[in-house]
């Protein structure tokens, strides 16, 4: 039996991006892919206006924590197969993995950062989730059309 891909999503705090990717890709491809989550400099808790967006399309990520990069590189851990950077900053200081491992780069804008009123603060995570799940149902395939994703999705993508 093949194991299933595995696949972190790192940004710097760990706190909203690399989450909601996380949880997407594992209720959307969980079972062709481990989906992970980390960051450079982990914020030590996910953001609620992440939970909350993620919540309103079924997606439940409030027992997610926020995880260090450096949990991933032991020797006694099974090394993540790709890499994908959703922030500028992560992808720059990612460390280097012992063994050999795809890096993609997709900036999102950081939700955490939003100014205006709650609502407006909101809207912003709804609209980098709503980009997120986008990119993810373009590269592995819409949930509508799962046996279609067995292309190798470059990393321009």
């Amino acid at each position: 039996m093949n194991r299933r891909k595995r696949v972190l999503f790192l940004c710097t705090g760990n706190s909203c991006r690399s989450q909601m990717a996380e949880g997407i890709m594992n209720q959307r491809y969980g079972d062709r892919f481990e989906s992970l989550s980390a960051g450079t400099n982990p914020a030590g808790y996910v953001h609620q206006n992440a939970v909350a967006a993620m919540k309103e399309i079924g997606v439940d990520i409030a027992d997610h924590e926020s995880k260090d990069i450096a949990e991933f590189l032991s020797p006694n851990v099974i090394p993540p197969d790709l890499i994908i950077g959703v922030c500028s900053s992560a992808t720059e200081n990612c460390p280097t993995f012992p063994a050999a491992v795809e890096h993609w780069h997709w900036p999102f804008d950081d939700p955490a950062h939003a100014t205006g009123t709650d609502q407006e603060v909101m809207a912003e995570f709804v609209r980098v989730r709503d980009e997120i799940c986008t990119k993810l149902d373009t590269v592995f395939g819409s949930t509508e059309k799962r046996g279609e994703a067995s292309r190798k999705p470059s990393s321009s993508v």
